[in-house]
């Protein structure tokens, strides 16, 4: 897999997912009236952003050791 676009995945789930973690934007469930689902989704939305942190954090080091010259899987044609 490219690393351009596995890193811009691991990026936009990340952004996406601290926004609804970390900011007041549950509180538009709320209004809408689904508050009885704001407390479940703690246990699907930290999770998930471990694992994209985690996505990001693996391709960058790919995307180090490739241009160190170290053992690169992947052969990234880059224009």
């Amino acid at each position: 897999m490219k690393d351009k676009p596995l890193l811009a995945f691991g990026i936009g789930g990340t952004v996406i997912l601290a926004l609804c973690c970390f900011t007041p934007a549950l509180v538009v469930l709320s209004v809408v009236g689904l508050a009885g689902i704001i407390g479940k989704l703690d246990v699907v939305l930290l999770p998930a952003l471990v694992i994209f942190i985690g996505l990001t954090a693996y391709t960058l080091w790919r995307k180090r050791q490739c241009a160190t010259g170290n053992k690169c899987k992947t052969q990234n044609k880059e224009s």
